[in-house]
């Protein structure tokens, strides 16, 4: 018979965000596949789990992805975390679960960590229907992107790098809108958790007031 694999979240911050069965299920595959073995390291140490960590990655998915079936059709029971959140959330574990669909595998996704929902519930925007759009295309197919979210009429969920965040408030202004409302969130879950909402324009005078750290979730909705 062959294995399950098991999609397993991991804090996005506060390592006590671990759930019970994710640290069970991690104590009792064959082994782990992560993003940087590192900084899965230090999290597996933090809860004496002793299993073998092989590097899966945006880099190197594609080839590994079929090393990972073969186990799977084998017997062995694998697990998949990233450096933080949900795997395949803006994060490698798609290509993965694909492949799993298309060969019959068991697969077993554990609720638990992820950034968007935190940052989208005490963003105090309409949150019964929303539209996740991840990280926006570096340049290519951008704008593009940026005039079709405009469009929505539902709260639109966004991830960003904190040296991007200026740039993309500005072009979000430019597309939705300066009297967009929305709602900036940064290091979630962690010591130095912070949210600023308000107007588009409100939040660019926050974000260039200050140095943000942080990966950074925002929320916007042009139609309220």
């Amino acid at each position: 018979m062959s294995g399950i694999l098991y999609f397993v979240p991991t804090p996005v911050g506060n390592l006590e965000d671990m759930t019970f069965r994710a640290i069970k299920v991690l104590k009792e595959v064959d082994y782990i596949l992560c993003e940087d073995t590192r900084t899965s390291g230090i999290l597996l140490k933090h809860y004496e789990i002793s299993k073998p960590l092989k590097s899966y990655h945006l880099h190197n998915e594609h080839q590994a992805t079929e090393k990972v079936i073969a186990d799977l059709k084998s017997g062995q029971n694998i697990a998949i975390i990233t450096d933080a959140g949900t795997p395949g959330i803006s994060d490698p574990g798609y290509l993965l679960a694909k492949a799993g669909s298309d060969n019959a595998i068991e697969m077993i996704c554990l609720p638990g960590a992820t950034a968007l929902i935190p940052a989208l519930v005490v963003s105090g925007l309409p949150n019964n229907e929303f539209l996740f759009a991840g990280f926006l295309p570096q340049k290519k197919g951008r704008q593009t992107k940026l005039k079709q979210l405009a469009e929505e009429k539902k709260t639109i969920v966004l991830y960003e790098s904190p040296h991007k965040i200026n740039t993309t408030l500005e072009q979000i202004k430019e597309f939705f809108g300066e009297d967009t409302k929305a709602s900036l969130s940064r290091e979630i879950s962690k010591k130095f958790e912070e949210t600023k909402r308000g107007t588009i324009n409100e939040l660019i005078e926050f974000s260039k007031s200050k140095t943000l750290k942080g990966e950074i979730v925002l929320i916007v909705n042009n139609s309220i």
